[in-house]
């Protein structure tokens, strides 16, 4: 086997694999580590107070300036630390509504990318993350 055939599929294994990385994302995981809490689920409350309060930051801006940025990198932080709680509370069945959260939170922060440069579409998606987040904080604080 030569590394031209191995390549592929190296590559194929690498974007396929999800869980905790942060190999495209490596900002992220500062802001997990910022926001580290004694359990996943605090890490994640922190992270959702990290990212309401660079949402409010990120209105009235415009493109990816250092708030949008900085909630870019705590909405994949948030993402990839969903699935690091712990196994006893990731078998309960509240967790999958934080985990639906988490899916919402993605399909508005792609609309949100799309329109980062578009006010007032840019503001009202950050309205729509900022109460998104908070009802996953209720759901986790329920978790905790």
């Amino acid at each position: 086997m030569n590394w031209r055939s191995v390549l592929p599929i190296a590559v194929l294994l690498l974007l396929s694999t999800s869980g905790c990385s942060y190999l495209f994302y490596p900002h992220a995981k500062e802001f997990t580590e910022k926001a580290k809490g004694a359990t996943g689920v605090e890490t994640l409350i922190n992270l959702t107070n990290m990212a309401e309060a660079s949402a409010k930051a990120a209105k009235g801006g415009k493109g990816v300036d250092q708030p949008f940025d900085d909630l870019h990198n705590q909405f994949h932080a948030i993402d990839k630390s969903i699935c690091c709680v712990e196994k006893s509370v990731s078998e309960q069945p509240l967790y999958a509504l934080a985990v639906t959260h988490n899916k919402e939170l993605k399909a508005i922060f792609k609309r949100l990318w799309k329109f980062k440069d578009d006010q007032p579409h840019r503001d009202q998606h950050l309205d729509l993350l900022m109460s998104e987040l908070q009802e996953m904080r209720q759901t986790l604080q329920t978790l905790r």
